[in-house]
């Protein structure tokens, strides 16, 4: 029992979990993709979700490998503008953008 317990506490991370909004906007399951693609090979990164209806991008990451201010610069390798949402901040859908990807 004292093992078990040790070694669950030897793999318990102080994961952080940060929420960014994009520009441009994400349209569409193929910008999803293309954010998730390339953010999963920065490091640090344990979970990505998207969510076009609300344009966000929600990272969980490990904060001894990695920052909000890095990951900002990680969107800009693969055409893509990032910013920290401030919590329960919502962001409009701009429908005059246009998707690239579809």
């Amino acid at each position: 029992m004292v093992m078990l317990m040790v070694s669950v506490m030897t793999f318990a991370k102080d994961y952080k979990t940060v929420v960014f909004t994009t520009t441009p906007q994400m349209h569409c399951e193929n910008c999803e993709n293309k954010i998730k693609g390339n953010l999963r090979f920065e490091k640090g990164i344990k979970e990505i979700q998207t969510s076009v209806p609300d344009q966000k991008v929600t990272v969980t990451y490990d904060p001894a490998k990695t920052t909000p201010e890095k990951l900002c610069k990680a969107f800009e390798k693969f055409g893509y503008k990032a910013r920290v949402l401030k919590d329960g901040e919502k962001v409009e859908m701009n429908k005059d953008e246009k998707c690239d990807l579809m």
